[in-house]
């Protein structure tokens, strides 16, 4: 394939994109909200699916009326994340082939989590680090997503512009994040919640469904 129609770099978001980690993150809310006298719900979801361990201890710490410290809340969540991706870390479909593409490609790629440190680093263990040029984790960034920093950070960090990127992401927070830092987005979601829409965001219902011609035609198409 021409290199002309290969994106710079396409970067990935970890959870729920590239490794079925999504309903474990879910799990670990769900069991401490138990806890704490509130059932999650669909209405939750925006406040668990794709976001921080913080952003989401502080959810609960507000719904529930909890007077146990958000630090505390945060505390457990991500022990018990941990634990459940130490425990089972799979890839999802069509994600490490699209990875082999893009290396034999000579595509860069970088890993954009939101998750904290310890787990990027157990998923890397599992899946390989040796994939990614570039690896960040929700303290590498002042802000984590939905606000861009993470993704500009990881363009940053590769030398390119956010523009000539494909991110690649499972959640609203997510896609908002790379939108938001000028990238194309594919959004390949990992539940059933509605994504933004906007120009630069394409959505497909499987990474198996995606390759490289795809992500060039996606950061080909212009910025608004």
């Amino acid at each position: 394939m021409p290199e002309s129609v290969l994106p710079a770099a396409v970067l990935f978001d970890m959870d729920g994109t590239l490794v079925d980690t999504e309903q474990l993150w879910w799990q670990a809310a769900a069991e401490l909200a138990e806890e704490l006298d509130h059932p999650l719900t669909d209405r939750d979801a925006p406040e668990v699916l794709g976001q921080a361990v913080e952003h989401t201890a502080a959810h609960l710490h507000r719904a529930s009326g909890t007077t146990r410290p958000e630090a505390e809340l945060a505390a457990r969540l991500g022990e018990s994340f941990a634990g459940k991706v130490a425990a089972e870390t799979v890839p999802r479909p069509g994600a490490l082939a699209l990875l082999a593409a893009l290396r034999e490609a000579r595509v860069p790629t970088a890993l954009v989590s939101a998750s904290p440190r310890q787990v990027v680093d157990l998923v890397l263990s599992s899946i390989g680090r040796d994939w990614f040029a570039v690896t960040l984790a929700a303290e590498d960034t002042a802000r984590t997503k939905p606000a861009p920093d993470p993704y500009l950070a990881a363009a940053e960090r590769l030398g390119l512009d956010p523009a000539a990127c494909v991110a690649v992401e499972d959640t609203p927070t997510g896609v908002a994040s790379a939108a938001a830092a000028g990238c194309a987005v594919l959004a390949v979601p990992s539940t059933a919640v509605p994504m933004p829409d906007g120009d630069r965001i394409t959505l497909l219902d499987s990474l198996e469904r995606a390759d490289l011609a795809l992500l060039g035609k996606l950061c080909a198409a212009p910025a608004v």
